[in-house]
């Protein structure tokens, strides 16, 4: 977080503090709307607002914004839950809700009728949004805009007892149709909604809008700061206004909200509208919000993104004032770099070739020691089974090699893992061409870390006991989007850069007999492959393992470049 404490948002903080303001109290919010899971854009805003909270030993609330039912579940508050908790922060006492403050917000809309601020308008969406106008054109004043108020009144309450239909009327401020700023051209407040509440029932069928309800909620909370994307900066005017408006005639209050706004996270080959999100499970694009191709935080867990990779790199980003497209390269690196340090490794054969060492002893089985971590001396070691029969990777023979290739050849010698130096004397193909065993030699005086082990040879190969494998299948994954902006087409639609190879599966892999034990979102690497972790739905019976991202770290080479 060293980068953090040192943005623009804590240094107007400190400027709070030292000036006494809001009794030198600190109380931040996340605010999410229930109606999707949570992205990689959002956990930028988690680690701001938690982070904020913990650096100044304060509290951060959790509110949902849950004022539209059609869209909203319950299965997006519990996933919302689990995504902060599994980041590692705790909200102060128990989550709060908008639909919590529906009865006070209520009463301060009645208020601004009474106050002349507010009138019940009849105008359908089309002839509202016709009367706006444009950025340099003033809109025009609604026919209801000078309706008395006693009687908009009157229409506001049977509103709330369900007397008129979906649409039929909405309560709308009265501001200032020819404001610059289109945010404050009679906004509307409520609209009427037929919709059970998943916490309020069938009590409310008009809803307040979130423009009308985002302030308030931070108000009645006593939050302090309000931080927000910057596309709510020209929201604040209006946040204010409301505030003034529900304060008037009232004692000034100790603690206010001040919102300061900072630039959202944008990721190149990636869309991060929860609509078009929902759009592509809902389609069957991808085959859950956790589908680890999507960049949902729960999608990232499940493809193995650890917490502390998350974090690392929202702090790496840092905290801007002007929007900018962020490198997905940038998150590869941070999961890489931390599980670097983290993963154990581990042997894995994704395409299996058969590698017979015919003077190794036919029923003979060997417990070799190997490192589980050079990064990390307190991982420790442990065995692997060793025997006549191994799978190595198909790519690591070639009949004819080139010079700089390194591995195994006819006539070539190479190293195993943590074993031996073999030469390749043979190998047999079916009658198709295809290759379907390797036959090899090893000098048993070369066993990995015996002090007579003291012949050089170039390549190191990984292996797999053949009667000791285990069978598994691994998940291949890249990017979902061939395009590095898929929603910056105007006359393209995002789908249209659909990667056709974002997943491929494999089946018949032979892992280590350890991975038989492997729980679900269990990290590791496969040694000359890229890190991996067990799958949520992985068994015993079917092993299940996710590539989250390569060994080779393009991010890194390419800043250095530049």
């Amino acid at each position: 977080m060293d980068n953090e404490k040192v943005n623009f948002i804590y240094e107007e903080i400190n400027q709070d503090l030292q000036e006494g303001k809001n009794n030198k109290k600190i109380l931040t919010r996340f605010p999410p709307e229930p109606n999707g899971y949570l992205h990689i854009g959002h956990a930028k805003s988690i680690c701001l607002n938690f982070g904020i909270a913990k650096y100044y030993n304060a509290e951060c609330n959790l509110r949902f914004d849950d004022t539209n039912p059609a869209k909203e579940e319950v299965e997006y508050i519990d996933s919302i839950k689990e995504d902060i908790e599994w980041l590692g922060f705790k909200w102060a006492n128990q989550p709060k809700f908008a639909s919590d403050y529906f009865e006070q917000l209520y009463l301060w809309a009645e208020k601004l009728i009474k106050n002349d601020k507010a009138y019940v308008c009849e105008h359908t969406p089309e002839e509202i949004a016709a009367q706006k106008g444009t950025p340099t054109q003033p809109g025009t004043e609604s026919k209801y805009r000078n309706r008395p108020f006693d009687e908009s009144l009157e229409l506001f309450r049977r509103m709330r007892k369900g007397e008129f239909k979906d649409g039929e009327k909405i309560l709308r401020a009265k501001i200032d149709m020819a404001s610059p700023n289109m945010h404050m051209r009679d906004p509307i407040m409520y609209r009427i909604l037929h919709q059970v509440h998943h916490r309020t029932g069938d009590k409310w069928c008009i809803y307040p809008m979130y423009d009308y309800t985002h302030g308030q909620s931070d108000f009645i909370e006593g939050i302090t700061h309000s931080i927000c994307t910057l596309e709510f900066e020209v929201h604040r005017p209006l946040y204010n206004w409301f505030l003034e408006q529900i304060l008037e005639g009232e004692p000034q209050p100790e603690v206010k909200p001040r919102q300061i706004e900072f630039a959202r996270l944008n990721l190149n080959y990636t869309v991060m509208s929860k609509r078009k999100l929902l759009e592509l499970v809902q389609k069957g694009v991808v085959q859950s919000w956790d589908d680890p191709r999507m960049p949902t935080i729960s999608g990232l867990r499940r493809r193995g993104y650890t917490p502390e990779s998350i974090k690392m790199f929202a702090d790496r980003v840092g905290v801007a004032k002007r929007d900018n497209v962020i490198d997905i390269a940038l998150l590869e690196y941070c999961a890489r770099e931390d599980l670097n340090r983290t993963a154990k490794r581990v042997n894995a054969v994704l395409d299996p070739i058969k590698l017979i060492i015919t003077n190794y002893p036919e029923n003979k089985t060997e417990m070799l020691e190997t490192v589980n971590n050079p990064e990390d001396e307190s991982a420790g070691t442990r065995e692997v089974p060793f025997s006549r029969e191994l799978y190595i990777e198909r790519d690591d023979f070639m009949e004819d090699p080139p010079k700089k290739f390194f591995r195994l050849g006819p006539g070539r010698e190479t190293r195993l893992k943590s074993a031996y130096i073999i030469k390749c004397e043979d190998y047999k193909k079916d009658e198709e061409g295809n290759i379907t065993e390797i036959y090899c030699t090893y000098d048993p005086e070369t066993k990995s870390g015996m002090p007579q082990s003291n012949r050089k040879v170039k390549g190191t190969l990984h292996w797999v006991s053949a009667k000791h494998a285990i069978d598994a299948e691994v998940k291949l994954y890249d990017r979902l989007f061939m395009d590095p902006e898929p929603d910056g087409h105007k006359d393209k639609e995002f789908k249209e850069f659909l990667n056709p190879e974002s997943l491929k599966i494999l089946k018949g892999c032979k892992l280590e007999p350890q991975l038989g034990s492997a729980k679900p979102l269990d990290n590791f690497q496969f040694q000359r492959i890229g890190y991996f972790c067990a799958d949520k739905e992985s068994t015993k019976e079917h092993l299940i393992f996710n590539k989250t991202v390569g060994l080779r770290d393009s991010w890194s080479k390419k800043s250095k470049k530049q």
